[in-house]
């Protein structure tokens, strides 16, 4: 070997020596960190394990269903969103364990697709509303945030209500069924909630999207605790956030009626620093259910403890690409580290200015660990050489002296201790297999993030001149549910030959008050069991013809007075351990699963006929003065020689005042869907109640109350035609 090579290798390895003494100086001190947050959080973990633990049983499930509801608002911003945001409104309506809440959904003008989607949603369930931005899009995600707190606020005063708490989300969020009820327990005591976030695990041997769940195991069971415990102070992780009313006000007040700043790329990381300094109390909650069926997004692997199961988060899937993964942690490492320090700055007190210091030393840390990683390479290679070319030349270790000696002793045992809290905050929430993985997953983490900081200093020098800061939108996939994708019934009814085209445009080109199908039935161009039919092959339910005065009356016994006028609905079988509910109309989920939690049973809705939910309801749930033509006509059809021709036509002009309403107009589905929340028949009408909340005139009441006379009158008209 020429010795001016071999007095470059010496050279090398010189200067290699000190960068090991600064990685490992560098690598104790970040080491000196990290084991200061764990031994705070085992401190406290153990002084709670044998002190408020030991005294008290640890709160459950039960605890949040003793409050009432209060109204909630959901904000989901989306933008490309097509294929998500629709799945996530279905699955949220179908499993939440809530009733009284409202989902807005900020689309653009530009997004027509997305649009489209959110219209079908809105189409099944009344408590979804779609925002269009007044910019098009994509806008930054604030901005949008920021037109679905003005379309919250005029939702407000149309309905007359005020909501408790506002909740943020993302589309692809999978929402715990007792999240609701959780912000609900808490509203209005605190101010600012953060629910824990667990990304779904992908496949084991994806490091990439894998890494997602080390860092958010960690973080949300042990650093977020620590801060919270230490300053007081909470950060929002963008989901599973909740606002409370003062919270918003404070926030619009501050900003001169803009909520959340347009300019940054992580809207929600400085808002727990403003309420915090405006005096505002947040909270991190872990807080565990013991039902399975309220978590039915939780792990169920080996090692998986059901104290942390259990726990109330939100689940979501991660890009699984790198490219997806580096921009979208860009952008975190935009808006935290360097928009961050540059709005934020830092704060008068030191335990503050410590967790923004965590915040922001990835930009530092992660190249260290980076050249740390590359440094293990060189010294692999040589190590290699060394025991493979036994001839080769000898060089003195790089790693010899007595202070990088301790210090690389030092590290290792710090190493070990991070190792050992990773695959421990791993293991005890996705299972032994996982928390393995995080062991070797951890060197493929640093180079993703070093990459990402790379390119968020990048953007941020590219952007920090700019007023326009653009979503950069990521793909995210979505666990599918059955969508019955609604289709109008007129189109129903001529693909089934009932009516033809020509008919069905007539119709529709003509003046009417009523829907549809009741025009169609009025017309006698169909006839209710047909139109029961379309409604549930529309709605994906069952359908079956029924006589109201033939139910059995221990079956009516199971659904109380209170539930059947408030849903109109009326119970006409069981199915084993399920009640079967009867109705006009779809009852959407969101109200089942109220009707079940209240009846502690499963219940099921079916389509019947026209008129007949509301006879039986009049019939078996109003005293006999109230219900007089119902009974004369039960004693009609008795002697009448067509029983069923008679109900059909009487039913015909069978309407309930509500439906009525809402037929005219005069009071917009998602108006009546919030009205019906704390609507009680048993101590008020409908209409004194509408009145109350000044959704509805009382020239319009009036008026809903005489039409619904006159179709009584022409009923009663037929019993007098009837032969005695």
């Amino acid at each position: 070997m020429p010795y001016w090579l071999i007095d470059g290798v010496i050279y090398c390895l010189y200067a290699l020596k000190w960068m090991a003494l600064f990685l490992a100086s560098a690598m104790f001190l970040l080491g000196l960190d990290d084991l200061f947050i764990d031994i705070v959080y085992w401190g406290r973990r153990l002084k709670r394990a044998s002190g408020i633990y030991r005294r008290n049983e640890r709160a459950d499930e039960e605890r949040l269903f003793e409050k009432p509801e209060q109204p909630l608002a959901i904000m989901v911003p989306a933008w490309q969103e097509v294929g998500v945001v629709g799945e996530m409104a279905r699955l949220l309506a179908s499993t939440v364990d809530y009733e009284n809440y409202q989902m807005f959904v900020g689309t653009y003008p530009n997004d027509p697709e997305t649009q489209a989607e959110v219209d079908a949603v809105c189409q099944q369930y009344r408590n979804v509303h779609k925002v269009v931005c007044t910019r098009p899009g994509p806008t930054s995600k604030a901005d949008c945030l920021n037109n679905v707190i003005n379309a919250i606020l005029s939702f407000e005063e149309a309905a007359g209500i005020e909501f408790a708490g506002l909740i943020l989300h993302d589309a692809e969020d999978v929402i715990s069924p007792m999240e609701l009820r959780l912000f609900n327990y808490l509203l209005p005591r605190k101010d600012f909630i953060q629910i824990p976030v667990y990304p779904f695990p992908p496949g084991r041997w994806d490091f990439t999207a894998g890494h997602y769940l080390d860092e958010f195991a960690e973080y949300h069971s042990k650093d977020v605790v620590v801060r919270e415990a230490l300053t007081g102070q909470v950060p929002s992780a963008g989901v599973g956030t909740c606002f409370s009313r003062r919270a918003i006000l404070t926030l619009l007040r501050e900003g001169d009626g803009i909520a959340f700043d347009i300019q940054s790329l992580t809207e929600d990381y400085d808002i727990g620093y403003r309420l915090k300094e405006h005096g505002l109390e947040g909270i991190f909650v872990r807080y565990t259910v013991r039902d399975p069926k309220l978590s039915p997004f939780r792990e169920k692997r080996l090692g998986v403890t059901p104290q942390v199961g259990g726990v109330i988060c939100v689940r979501e899937h991660f890009p699984l690409k790198f490219k997806a993964v580096v921009r979208q942690k860009a952008r975190w490492i935009t808006g935290i580290v360097f928009q961050g320090t540059q709005h934020l700055g830092w704060s008068r007190h030191w335990k503050t200015n410590y967790f923004l210091w965590r915040d922001r030393r990835g930009i530092i840390a992660y190249p260290i660990a980076l050249l740390v990683n590359l440094l293990l390479i060189v010294m692999i290679g040589l190590w290699l050489t060394t025991l493979l070319l036994p001839d080769a030349w000898r060089f003195h270790s790089i790693l010899e002296g007595p202070l990088l000696h301790w210090l690389l002793v030092l590290n290792g045992l710090l190493l070990a201790n991070r190792l050992f809290q990773r695959l421990f905050f791993v293991t005890v929430f996705y299972g032994v297999v996982q928390g393995l993985l995080s062991i070797p997953r951890m060197m493929w983490s640093n180079a993703i993030n070093f990459v990402a900081n790379l390119r968020a200093l990048k953007l941020f020098t590219s952007q920090r001149h700019s007023r326009q800061l653009t979503w950069e939108k990521t793909t995210h996939d979505f666990p599918s549910i059955d969508d019955p994708r609604r289709r109008p019934i007129g189109e129903r009814l001529v693909e089934r030959g009932i009516i033809s085209s020509e008919v069905l445009d007539r119709v529709l080109l003509e003046p009417r008050q009523r829907r549809l199908g009741r025009e169609l039935l009025n017309r006698n161009l169909i006839d209710s069991e047909q139109l029961a039919e379309v409604l549930a092959e529309q709605a994906g339910l069952e359908w079956s013809p029924l006589n109201p005065f033939a139910l059995p009356p221990e079956v009516i016994e199971k659904l109380p007075r209170r539930l059947a006028l408030r849903y109109s609905a009326l119970p006409m079988e069981e199915q084993g351990d399920t009640l079967v509910l009867a109705c006009e109309n779809a009852i959407s989920p969101v109200s089942l699963g109220a009707i079940s939690r209240q009846l502690k049973r499963p219940v099921i809705a079916r389509i019947v006929p026209q008129g007949r939910v509301t006879l039986g309801l009049r019939y078996w749930y109003l005293t006999p003065a109230q219900a007089a033509d119902t009974h004369r006509l039960k004693e009609c059809l008795a002697r009448h020689p067509q029983p069923r021709a008679l109900l059909e036509s009487f039913c015909r002009h069978q309407l309930l005042l509500g439906d009525m309403i809402l037929e005219r107009g005069w009071v917009p589905p998602t108006l009546m869907t919030q009205a019906l929340m704390d609507f009680d028949p048993t101590r008020e009408s409908l209409g004194n109640h509408l009145l109350a909340r000044r959704m509805l005139t009382s020239e319009a009441l009036e008026q809903a109350l005489l039409e619904q006379r006159r179709e009584q009158q022409r009923a009663m008209a037929l019993l007098e035609e009837a032969p005695a």
